[in-house]
């Protein structure tokens, strides 16, 4: 049976839609809405064998999500990098051009991605509520910045702002702080993510933003299975660079990466240094060697790693064995 290959190009307020069946392409366009979609959904066969492409843009995909959990389609969310990297030297795009190009990468790429599975409802929860908490942490750290600028302005400021903008840093502290307990709370009704959340945690260095996300980013461990992989992604991993006998340079990481999930494993790979611990250990070891700061800190940051899931396997919690002869 011929396969139906279907790329969709996801906006705000609508959805545009390449459907390629027996090597010919049509377009539809419709409202990104629950209903839209079901009706444009129930046209299709459940006997055919249908494949399904979108781009990751965040909440837009909430709706289609949902509507996609009731089908039994074969789903795949492109990484948009990924996409755009296939695509060689273009010129122009439009959202009827980006939905063809999504189908036709399908198409040809399938068989190597990864399959789409919904997110668990507490998984789905706390991801929302992560989001919430991240956009307001951004708005406090320009309000901190600000309020250090404002001091060599203290003469011609406006005292009034001053406090407003004092008044709002405190605010959005306790709402960080509040967001920080509910996604707790919810953790802490699923037994499987509180057990991992409290693995996590034992490790050194580890604080609660990093389990938070650690959770988010694996649908509980369900997902990114093994920890070579999550260090690919979170830009920890080094790779060769290599050709002949005339360009070798030393391994480096990728700049291609969850730049959020990196910045959380550099901060906890800081924490860790600073206790007393085999990994502080091995750090001023490897630096009193002779060894490259930063170099030791990634591998750092993927000893990290390793242990997670090395803890969320052996069903065990850290245990910090010094070693100090």
């Amino acid at each position: 049976m011929e396969k139906i290959v279907i790329g969709i190009d996801v906006s705000k307020l609508t959805l545009d839609i390449c459907i390629q069946e027996n090597g010919v392409n049509r377009f539809d366009n419709i409202p990104n809405t629950e209903k839209a979609i079901k009706v444009f959904f129930k046209q299709f066969d459940i006997k055919q064998e249908i494949l399904i492409g979108m781009e990751n843009t965040g909440r837009f995909n909430a709706i289609l999500y949902s509507v996609l959990v009731h089908f039994s389609f074969t789903v795949y969310v492109i990484n948009p990098l990924h996409l755009k990297r296939s695509m060689g030297l273009v010129r122009g795009k439009n959202d009827k051009i980006d939905s063809e190009r999504i189908a036709q990468f399908l198409l040809k790429n399938y068989m190597d991605l990864q399959l789409w599975k919904p997110n668990s409802k507490v998984i789905e929860k706390i991801k929302l509520l992560n989001a919430e908490r991240k956009h307001r942490v951004k708005i406090r750290a320009g309000l901190l910045a600000q309020t250090q600028d404002d001091q060599f302005l203290k003469p011609t400021m406006d005292k009034a702002v001053l406090r407003l903008n004092t008044k709002l840093i405190d605010i959005l502290t306790k709402q960080i702080n509040e967001i920080e307990d509910r996604i707790y709370q919810l953790i802490c009704e699923d037994e499987q993510l509180y057990d991992h959340y409290k693995r996590i945690q034992s490790i050194p260095g580890v604080g609660k933003v990093l389990a938070f996300n650690m959770l988010i980013k694996t649908d509980g461990f369900t997902t990114i299975n093994t920890p070579r992989q999550m260090a690919c992604y979170a830009g920890v991993a080094p790779f060769d660079f290599q050709s002949g006998t005339s360009i070798k340079r030393r391994p480096k990481v990728s700049t291609m990466a969850d730049k959020e999930l990196k910045k959380l494993l550099h901060l906890a790979a800081m924490s860790a240094i600073r206790l007393e611990n085999d990994l502080a250990i091995y750090y001023h070891r490897k630096v009193e060697q002779g060894k490259n700061k930063m170099a030791v800190l990634n591998a750092v940051r993927n000893k990290i790693i390793h242990r997670i899931y090395a803890l969320i396997k052996n069903q065990t919690i850290y245990k910090n064995n010094l070693v100090l002869s």
